[in-house]
């Protein structure tokens, strides 16, 4: 992993500044977009969500059903089991 060199501290609340810069390099929108915390090793990793597939992760003609996306390939499948 590489360093940017930029230093943010960590307020009263635990929350942290994403500089603007990188905010505009990833199309971060402000009050917008959900991040996926997650620990490897003694690192924390920030990526910005996107929505997947249940099934499969695919992210093409994702559907909602259920409170759940199911892409198109996934929902084919499905229906030529039944």
């Amino acid at each position: 992993m590489k360093s940017i060199g930029i230093l943010r501290k960590v307020d009263e609340l635990g929350r942290i500044v994403i500089p603007k810069e990188l905010r505009k390099k990833f199309g971060i929108t402000d009050n917008v977009d959900y991040f996926e915390i997650s620990v490897e090793g003694d690192t924390i990793l920030l990526k910005k969500y996107e929505p997947g597939c249940v099934l499969c992760g695919g992210t093409e003609g994702l559907v909602e059903v259920d409170g759940r996306e199911i892409c198109a390939a996934c929902r084919a499948k499905i229906k030529n089991i039944g």
